[in-house]
């Protein structure tokens, strides 16, 4: 991937300009975008039972890295899927930290090689750089990438989505406008909505407990110690989504 090739496939994850207008009213939107040629899905089909977020990373030469940042499944069968995906050239893990792992991945596919086969029209795919918008996450799921992203206003929103409409398959599961509260839970992970409703229906929030930490675990078909992390998880999101937001701040 040249440095041409490989700029055009960061504006996926990159500030598209230096936006100085006001009075536009900006959209926060989460979509998914259905296209399999997009990076690293063939992992993502090969381990369904991790989560998988991507980053993209341009301070190493003309190939901007993939960071991946993967949460559940089995590390060797992870790993096993990153050797044998056909867009990864080489992969390090960086770090871990309970079922969090963190890797670093070099590209193997040029920005044509890797999307050429699968959308028509790069040349608007490419336009897209002029939008004035901003993808902070990027989940990679089995059929596509999950994103959510600031647009400045709903023209901005518009061409993005019928962009992805027109080439590929695209599904909007919230738009806000900026400044709007997110409604409680928002923030969670697929994986950690299921836990916390599995742990709630099995009964294991009443008082006295209907059901213990394994058993919950079993339901969701991983380990104690990863449905404590993930319940864990995801009841300091909802905390911080919910309650914390109202408290006063600590005296110094």
């Amino acid at each position: 991937m040249g440095a041409e090739d490989g700029d055009r496939l960061g504006r996926f994850d990159t500030p598209m300009t230096d936006r100085r207008e006001s009075g536009r009213m900006g959209l926060i939107a989460e979509f998914d975008i259905d296209c399999d040629a997009l990076p690293l899905t063939g992992v993502a089909a090969a381990v369904p039972e991790a989560t998988l977020a991507l980053e993209l990373q341009y301070n190493h030469g003309e190939r901007p890295m993939f960071i991946v940042t993967a949460t559940g499944g089995e590390t060797r069968a992870l790993e096993g899927a990153m050797d044998d995906a056909f867009d990864v050239a080489d992969w390090t893990r960086i770090g871990e930290s309970g079922e969090t792992r963190r890797y670093q991945a070099a590209p193997a596919r040029s920005f044509e090689e890797q999307l050429g086969d699968s959308l028509d029209d790069l040349a608007g795919l490419e336009a897209l750089a002029t939008a004035d918008a901003i993808i902070e996450r990027i989940e990679v799921r089995p059929a596509g990438w999950r994103q959510t992203g600031w647009f400045a206003d709903r023209d901005e929103f518009g061409r993005f989505a019928s962009f992805w409409r027109r080439s590929a398959g695209f599904e909007l599961r919230r738009l806000a406008r900026d400044g709007d509260p997110e409604p409680p839970g928002e923030g969670l992970t697929d994986r950690q909505n299921e836990a916390l409703r599995t742990a709630y229906e099995l009964g294991y929030f009443d008082i006295p407990r209907g059901a213990t930490l394994r058993e919950v675990a079993d339901e969701l078909g991983i380990t104690a110690s990863s449905a404590s992390e993930r319940l864990r998880r995801a009841q300091t999101r909802l905390i911080a989504e919910t309650v914390a937001t109202t408290w006063p701040p600590l005296p110094n």
